[in-house]
């Protein structure tokens, strides 16, 4: 099994500590899946505003986060 789903069972744990933690693993990895795309995104001559529409997002809500310059994943922008 793997550790996505792993974390994924445990998130649902009737014992909070374990899933509490379980969430924490997932928003991690959640947010360094978001930065991979965008980057990717960004690679492929894609707009803010597309990449927006597709995480449900304003255009400036992910130019803010993920924009300007920022490391992304180890890399400079």
């Amino acid at each position: 099994m793997n550790d996505g789903v792993q974390l994924a069972q445990a998130a649902g744990s009737r014992d909070p500590a374990i899933g509490l933690r379980a969430v924490r693993a997932l928003r991690a990895l959640a947010e360094r899946l978001e930065a991979l795309q965008v980057e990717n995104a960004r690679d492929q001559g894609w707009s803010w505003q597309e990449i927006a529409v597709c995480l449900g997002v304003s255009r400036q809500a992910v130019h803010k986060k993920h924009g300007g310059g920022r490391r992304i994943l180890g890399r400079e922008r």
